[in-house]
């Protein structure tokens, strides 16, 4: 049985070769692509579950493709970049990115990383759309929208995290737990990693996100969701 259909974006034809040796051997279907605009073709012919995508591209780029591939597909996306700042970390994640893996990266890291980005939060079923005060959470349709605003599309990591602060809201949540809630127990000290998430989600959820007040920081812990969330029965978010 396969792991899952996999499509490798990147330019260079060694790593492309390297990548489809791997991932075969470790049970993944793989179709590659040489730019973001092949990627968008075989995206539509091959229907991955997972886009492993350079940043570095030629033509439209990678955080430009990543955004482009976001519009057309839930598949997990996991950016591949050479750089260690945060904000670059951000912007693949505001991009549009479930998970950013630094080159050069070892071959159980890549696989831990992609089974973490495959994976679902367990027995979370949907509970559909819920309001926290003037933000809406519309878990169907995976996006959130404060008041009269426009709203907001959620990657499938955003969205498990949201998920299960409004499923524990009012709690202490350490960086452990959220970690380990998320992506499984292989991340439970990454703290950059869940710092780096928090930041987008909050762009996507706070009124100021520099002065949260919904998800705020519980010094030396982790962090706190304060709203109380109540079942919403307007029409749904449809993000643009």
């Amino acid at each position: 049985m396969s792991a899952g259909r996999v499509l490798v974006v990147d330019d260079e034809p060694q790593i492309r070769r390297v990548m489809r040796t791997t991932l075969t051997a470790a049970g993944y279907e793989v179709l590659d692509a040489r730019s973001g605009e092949e990627a968008l073709e075989r995206m539509r012919e091959f229907r991955p579950d997972l886009v492993l995508l350079d940043i570095n591209l030629p033509g439209m780029g990678g955080l430009a493709a990543c955004r482009a591939l976001r519009g057309d597909t839930q598949a997990a996306i996991i950016m591949l970049t050479v750089r260690e700042a945060e904000a670059d970390k951000v912007a693949a994640l505001d991009a549009g990115a479930d998970d950013f893996v630094t080159k050069p990266f070892s071959t159980p890291e890549l696989l831990a990383r992609m089974r973490a980005a495959l994976r679902r939060l367990p027995g979370a079923a949907s509970p559909g759309r819920l309001r926290v005060g003037e933000l809406i959470m519309d878990f169907d349709a995976r996006a959130v929208r404060r008041g009269a605003g426009p709203a907001r599309h959620l990657t499938p990591k955003e969205l498990d995290l949201l998920r299960y602060f409004a499923a524990h809201a009012h709690q202490a949540l350490s960086h452990r737990e959220l970690l380990q809630a998320g992506w499984g127990p292989d991340y439970g000290d990454q703290v950059d990693y869940l710092r780096a998430f928090i930041k987008t989600l909050r762009r996507k959820i706070e009124a100021n996100p520099e002065q949260p007040s919904l998800i705020t920081t519980e010094p030396w812990i982790g962090y706190r969701f304060n709203g109380t969330p109540e079942a919403e029965t307007a029409p749904p978010v449809s993000p643009s």
